[in-house]
């Protein structure tokens, strides 16, 4: 076979590496944004009707959020935040609009201070979906209704369901400082 042949084959076989190593990097790329999101995977891609945008999107927010300063609460401040949700849980019997209302705020005021950026409710969504992929669409969802309750169209079980998914977002932002030392130990020695 002439010097050439040999050429083309070369430069064929290369090809099919340098496509074989792209198709395993992006599969890669697609298990570990699936691993790490969860459900957020999915909502996102369904948003943004493209995989190759929802996974950039996916990949930004990841970036931004290792940007950010979160920080766990200590073990002082998560008894306080508990005590003012067992507060405002009590309060949902005589005033279920007005409780919603301050489970929001609530909310937000822990968020703050964890150290998310409270720019706007889309991307502290964004933000806590890096973090919470779990519990982000309950707060998509609270948020609503609070809005809803705003305009006076939440029934009462409407307002029972934001408090529930407000409450399951509340529980995984109370993670102390004892508990992220746990988690991850390196985190205990800086």
């Amino acid at each position: 076979m002439p010097t050439w042949g040999w050429v083309l084959i070369a430069v064929a076989v290369l090809v099919a590496v340098a496509v074989a190593a792209w198709l395993l990097s992006r599969r890669r790329r697609t298990q570990q944004l699936r691993s790490r999101f969860g459900p957020e995977y999915e909502r996102t891609l369904n948003e943004t009707d493209s995989k190759r945008r929802g996974e950039s999107e996916l990949e930004s927010r990841r970036a931004r959020r290792e940007a950010l300063d979160i920080r766990a609460l200590t073990p002082a401040a998560a008894e306080r935040y508990t005590a003012s949700w067992q507060a405002v849980q009590g309060r949902f019997l005589d005033e279920p609009p007005q409780a919603l209302s301050e489970a929001d705020r609530l909310v937000v005021r822990l968020m703050r201070e964890r150290g998310y950026p409270m720019d706007d409710f889309e991307q502290r969504s964004a933000d806590l979906s890096v973090d919470h992929p779990n519990v982000v669409e309950n707060y998509r969802a609270a948020h609503g209704i609070s809005l809803a309750s705003e305009h006076g169209k939440a029934s009462t079980e409407d307002l029972r369901q934001g408090m529930v998914h407000y409450r399951a977002l509340f529980e995984e932002l109370l993670e102390t400082s004892t508990e992220a030392s746990k988690a991850d130990p390196e985190s205990a020695q800086a």
